[in-house]
C-alpha cells in the first residue's frame, strides 16, 4: 500500500473520529470522576479530542476486572493455540486498519505520516504476529534428577500487569508491551501517555473485536500520578513493565518496594554513543547511518545516536558528509509524506529541547526552532564529554561531537554515561569490532551499522537505562511469567518401606 499525497491524508485527518473514553472490561467507559483532558496536535497546537482522566478510582475497577479474568481462566487458561488464533485475527484487524491508525498516530504525537505508515504500524503488526506465532512454540522443561524422580520446570503467567508507556512509540511501545504479555496469558492494563493515548484505546477495541476477552486488555488514560502511580502502588497487581524516563522509573521501584514488592521491569533513557575509527571505510555510508540515528522520530527515541565519538583523523571529512545528509531530512507537516522531521510531542518537550540548543555551542548544522513544535536537525561540537549536552539525555534531533584520538579513549569516552541503552562502532578491523562490541557497556551494540535489532533479539540497557528484564524476542515472555518447579515422587513405597 504506497502513500497517498497531503491533500489525501488531510481528508482522512478531518473526517477521523476518535473513541475518547477509558476501554475496561470489554467496552468504553468515562473516567469515574467525569473528568477529561485535552488531546492536542503538537504540529498546529489544535485539540483533537477530550480523553477521560481516570484517576486511582478507574485502577481500583480495571485491576478488579482484569482480576477476574484471569482467575476464571478466560484468557489464561485458554489452549496456547486459540491464544495464537486470536492474536493472528488481531493483527489481521491492525492490519486492515493500518492507515486510520497512522494517521490518528502522527496527528497525536507529531510524527511524520512517512515513519507511521512505513515503520510504525507495519513493525506494530509484525510484533503481535510475531509473539502470536511464538505461544505454542515455547516448551517447559524437565531438569535432570534420580529415576525414582522426575523434576519439571513450568511457566505460568504472571498475572494481572501493568503496562506504562511512553509517547514517543505509541502504537509500537504499546505492542512490545502486549505481545508478550497476552501471549504469556496475563490480564493488562495499559497507562498511555497522556499526549498520545488515541491510538491505544482504538486498539484496545479492535484487540476485543479479533476476540480478546473482556478484561483481559484494558486502557486507561491519564496522568502520571493520577493513574501511572497507583497502578505501580496497587496491591493486586503482580508486575508493571514500564518505558520512559529514568527518573520516572526509578519511581515504579519505590512504589513496589511500598507496596507488594511487584516485579517491575523499565526500559528507561540512553545517551548512545557512536564510535567512528580512523580505519572507518566508505565515510558517505557511516553519514548516513548516524544521521538517521541521529533524526529519526525527531531524536525523541531512547535508543537515537546522541553522541558521535570520532577520531580526529576523519573528523572533518565525516563532519562534512553528516552535514550533508542531514539537509537531506526537511522539516515541516507531518502529513505531508515528503517531510522526515516533524513536530515535537508538545511545547514542554519543544521548549526542553530548546533549552539545550540556547546554551549550546554554535551549531555547526541547524540549531533554529520555528513557531509551534518544531527544531531543525542540530550538530554541535563539544569541547568534551563532559559538558551538558553530552551528558543529559536531550530527546530531540541533536547531535554531539566529541572528537578523540585512539581506539582505547574512544570505547572510554562512549562508556562514560550513566546510561547504557545502544551504542554504535564503525572500523574495518575485525579484531578491534569485536574487542570494541565486547568493550562498550551497553545492551545492544550494532557494528558498522546503526539499530537495535529486530524482533527477534532482546532489547533492554545496562546501568541507568534498565532494569529486570528485557523487550522483544523470546526473553520478553520471561519477564510476563513465573518459573514453577513440579518435583514428582516416583519411588516405589514398599521399596521405602525395606530400606
Amino acid at each position: 500500500m504506497g502513500l497517498l499525497t497531503r491533500e489525501e491524508y488531510g481528508a482522512l485527518a478531518a473526517d477521523m473520529e476518535f473513541a475518547t473514553a477509558a476501554f475496561v472490561d470489554g467496552g468504553y467507559r468515562p473516567a469515574a470522576s467525569g473528568r477529561t483532558f485535552s488531546s492536542v496536535n503538537p504540529a498546529t497546537g489544535e485539540a483533537l479530542a477530550d480523553i477521560a482522566a481516570c484517576d486511582a478510582q478507574d485502577v481500583d475497577f480495571a485491576v478488579k476486572k482484569a482480576r477476574e479474568a484471569f482467575e476464571d481462566g478466560r484468557w489464561s487458561r485458554m489452549h496456547p493455540s486459540a491464544r495464537k488464533d486470536v492474536l493472528i485475527r488481531f493483527a489481521k484487524l491492525l492490519t486492515r486498519n493500518a492507515r486510520e491508525l497512522a494517521v490518528m498516530e502522527s496527528l497525536d504525537s507529531g510524527k511524520t505520516i512517512f515513519d507511521c505508515e512505513t515503520v510504525d504500524i507495519p513493525e506494530t503488526i509484525h510484533c503481535i504476529k510475531w509473539h502470536a506465532e511464538a505461544i505454542d512454540k515455547m516448551y517447559d522443561q524437565v531438569a535432570p534428577a534420580s529415576d525414582d524422580h522426575i523434576a519439571m520446570v513450568v511457566r505460568e503467567p504472571i498475572g494481572v500487569v501493568g503496562l506504562v508507556l511512553p509517547w514517543n512509540f505509541p502504537l509500537l511501545m504499546m505492542a512490545w508491551k502486549i505481545g508478550p504479555a497476552l501471549a504469556a496469558g496475563c490480564s493488562v492494563i495499559v497507562k498511555p501517555a497522556e499526549e498520545t493515548s488515541l491510538t491505544a484505546i482504538r486498539v484496545a477495541e479492535l484487540a476485543h473485536e479479533a476476540g480478546v476477552p473482556r478484561g483481559v486488555l484494558n486502557v486507561l488514560p491519564g496522568s502520571g500520578p493520577e493513574v501511572g502511580e497507583p497502578l505501580g502502588r496497587h496491591m493486586d497487581i503482580d508486575m508493571v513493565s514500564f518505558t520512559g524516563s529514568t527518573v520516572t522509573g526509578k519511581r515504579f521501584l519505590g512504589y513496589s518496594g511500598e507496596s507488594n514488592v511487584k516485579e517491575i521491569v523499565l526500559e528507561m533513557g540512553g545517551k548512545n554513543a557512536c564510535v567512528v575509527m580512523d580505519d572507518a571505510e566508505n565515510l558517505d555510508r557511516v553519514a548516513a547511518h548516524i544521521a538517521n540515528g541521529a533524526l529519526w522520530n525527531m531524536g525523541e527515541n531512547c535508543s537515537a545516536i546522541s553522541r558521535l565519538v570520532v577520531h580526529r583523523d576523519v573528523k572533518s571529512v565525516l563532519l562534512d558528509k553528516i552535514e550533508a545528509h542531514m539537509r537531506e531530512w526537511p522539516m515541516g507537516d507531518p502529513l505531508d509524506p515528503e517531510t522526515r522531521l516533524g513536530a515535537m510531542v508538545s511545547k514542554a518537550h519543544f521548549d526542553k529541547v530548546a533549552s539545550y540548543l540556547a546554551d549550546a555551542p554554535e551549531a555547526r548544522v541547524g540549531g533554529g526552532t520555528e513557531k509551534g513544535a518544531f527544531i531543525e536537525a542540530t550538530m554541535v561540537e563539544l569541547p568534551s564529554n563532559q559538558h551538558r549536552m553530552a551528558r543529559e539525555e536531550i530527546f530531540g534531533p541533536v547531535l554531539s561531537v566529541i572528537e578523540v584520538s585512539s581506539f582505547d579513549k574512544a570505547i572510554a569516552v562512549a562508556n562514560d554515561s550513566d546510561y547504557g541503552l545502544c551504542a554504535s562502532l564503525f572500523t574495518a578491523n575485525a579484531k578491534r569490532a569485536l574487542r570494541g562490541a565486547r568493550m562498550l557497556r551497553a545492551g545492544t551494540v550494532t557494528v558498522n551499522s546503526y539499530g537495535e535489532g529486530d524482533i527477534s533479539t532482546p532489547f533492554g540497557g545496562y546501568k541507568q537505562s534498565g532494569f529486570g528484564g528485557r523487550d522483544n524476542g523470546v526473553h520478553a515472555h520471561d519477564q510476563y511469567t513465573q518459573l514453577k518447579t513440579i518435583w514428582l515422587d516416583l519411588s516405589d513405597d514398599e521399596d521405602e518401606a525395606v530400606s
